[in-house]
């Protein structure tokens, strides 16, 4: 291996995040369907020549799961020397690599120096269609598209594109959104081979295994930090897809710099919550990330000091012909039962729960100005957890999610739908010495008859939990209203309204960090009365920290495993 001094580490790394980054910029920009370039439903990568992560745009935390398989799959059933420079591979897959659910579609192509293939650039766009489907296995879910040659020197196989099309329901947007996909990635394959021009193949190579060993080390320290022990962690999770709540759990063992986290989880389930083994291994590095290293780069370096397991067959690492569209709800219940364990050893680096979903509404049907279907995909944000020294932040998407909202203006512009109401919601943070983050109302009005309409939510039963005493935020609602602003009903995951009917979405809250003032002051006067303080020292310490004054019932759910 070429040696390398850490300046030039730094820089070359730092030239491959930039590579994901402009890749990404441009596939938003050249992209057609609103779902990719106003709201940034995509991701953008560059593996090694393994298929090791090298460096991911900071765009959507759970689609490297999707993206992490893709080589792998595609050396499988294309030999390495069949692979020529100018070629693009396209899947989508969950169950046999390249994705982990069917709407994000992959496209990755080989980077070639000398003629040697050195790397892959990749990139992942969620294709907004696919709409009113079933969800008992995959095969109701779309198209399933293995790891093919989707380009020859750079010419989309039209026979591939014309097949992929037939089962698109809006298929202008899709064949526009695959060009901006490929020409992303001949940016991509034109800025490596730069790289590889001005410092040689093998010292991008030898930069890449230095990233990587550099990320190991950063991950193992920040784990090293957390005291040696095992944590426990169990919430409940519903979706309108399950009738009631279902128990999920963790155990997270820490031993020096390696830790492994233990799933419990139910059978998977015949709708669209299961996750694949991909889907779980990258969610949980992104909860362990942000616990012990915030910073550390995104490669495939941080997963080296982690092991994680979880039933075969079950929800959190599901077997074909699993469904699993809305896969990322069981997600984000994940990072709260990686964030829940670890609050016990490390309070002070995690926050309360956020509001637990990826609340998505879907709209489609005839659109009357035009005469052509339409499929509208929206991601409501919510509350963020508070943490031990602030606030959390109101209305936004959290962890597993980082799209923008789709503007108004352009909503209405685009579909026959109207926006109604787009607000705060008062008091759906959990109180605490610091609140927790406020959902989001939003209301849509539908105007055309036989308009389908899917919302997948989740924190409809359950509350977000507080911290350290704090209170958990409000849950979800979700409601049909008539045209008079009379709720007629409960949406079900799938609906069909009229004109003039309105979908009102409210999103949870998340939990507050710590007792509030009024709750300090009950602690300490309890204290005071049965004798465990004087007067003198209740006077002093009417501010208690919340370690001394946190009171029962509150913060992280009963039934949950808290620290000692």
């Amino acid at each position: 291996m070429t040696d390398l001094d850490p300046v030039q580490v730094e820089v070359i790394g730092s030239a491959l995040e930039s590579v994901a980054e402009e890749m990404g910029e441009m596939l938003v920009k050249a992209s057609y369907s609103p779902n990719i370039k106003e709201r940034r439903d995509c991701t953008t990568c560059v593996f090694d020549a393994d298929g090791r992560t090298l460096a991911q745009a900071e765009h959507i935390p759970l689609h490297l799961g999707s993206l992490m398989g893709i080589v792998e799959a595609i050396t499988e059933r294309h030999p390495r020397e069949e692979i020529r420079d100018g070629d693009t591979f396209v899947g989508n897959d969950p169950h046999t690599g390249g994705g982990t659910h069917l709407p994000d579609i992959v496209l990755a192509t080989p980077v070639f120096s000398g003629g040697e293939l050195v790397a892959w650039v990749t990139n992942l766009a969620h294709h907004a269609d696919f709409v009113d489907r079933a969800h008992a296995h995959i095969f109701q879910e779309g198209l399933r598209i293995p790891a093919v040659r989707f380009a020859r020197d750079w010419e989309i196989d039209r026979d591939i594109l014309d097949l992929i099309l037939l089962n698109c329901q809006v298929p202008r947007e899709r064949m526009a959104d695959f060009r901006a996909q490929l020409a992303a990635n001949r940016l991509g394959v034109q800025r490596v081979q730069q790289l590889c021009e001005r410092y040689g193949p093998d010292t991008i190579t030898a930069a890449g295994e230095a990233l990587m060993d550099y990320t190991e080390r950063m991950i193992r320290s920040g784990i090293a930090e957390i005291p040696d022990g095992v944590y426990h962690f169990t919430d409940r999770f519903d979706s309108d897809e399950h009738e009631g709540e279902l128990e999920l759990g963790v155990s997270v063992s820490v031993r020096g710099t390696d830790m492994s986290l233990e799933f419990a989880a139910p059978p998977q389930l015949p709708c669209s919550l299961n996750m694949v083994h991909t889907a779980l291994l990258v969610t949980v590095f992104y909860a362990v990330k942000t616990v012990v290293g915030p910073r550390v780069p995104a490669n495939d370096g941080m997963f080296r000091p982690l092991k994680v397991a979880a039933p075969e067959g079950s929800l959190l690492n599901c077997t074909p012909p699993a469904a699993v569209n809305n896969r990322i709800l069981a997600c984000q219940r994940v990072v709260d039962l990686v964030h829940g364990a670890l609050a016990q050893a490390v309070p002070e680096r995690v926050i309360a729960a956020s509001n637990g979903a990826v609340t998505a509404c879907t709209f489609s049907g005839i659109d009357p100005r035009t005469g052509e279907f339409y499929v509208y995909l929206e991601t409501i944000g919510g509350g963020l957890g508070a943490g031990a020294t602030h606030d959390g932040l109101d209305g936004v998407q959290v962890h597993m999610t980082n799209t923008s909202n789709l503007p108004v203006e352009c909503l209405e512009a685009e579909y026959p739908l109207t926006v109604e109401r787009y607000e705060l919601i008062d008091d759906s943070g959990g109180a605490g010495r610091f609140r927790g983050g406020m959902g989001i109302r939003r209301m849509l009005r539908v105007e055309h008859d036989d308009c389908h309409c899917e919302v997948s939510t989740s924190r409809l039963l359950s509350r977000p939990w507080g911290l350290s005493g704090g209170q958990p935020g409000a849950r979800t609602e979700v409601h049909v209203l008539d045209a008079g602003g009379r709720v007629t009903g409960r949406s079900s995951s799938s609906t069909t309204l009229r004109a003039g009917e309105v979908m009102d979405v409210h999103t949870a809250g998340a939990g507050g960090c710590g007792p509030s003032a009024e709750r300090r002051a009950e602690a300490v006067a309890a204290d005071l009365r049965d004798g465990r303080i004087s007067a003198a020292t209740a006077a002093e310490h009417h501010g208690v920290p919340a370690s001394e004054a946190a009171p029962a019932g509150e913060g992280i759910p009963a039934g949950r495993e808290v620290p000692a």
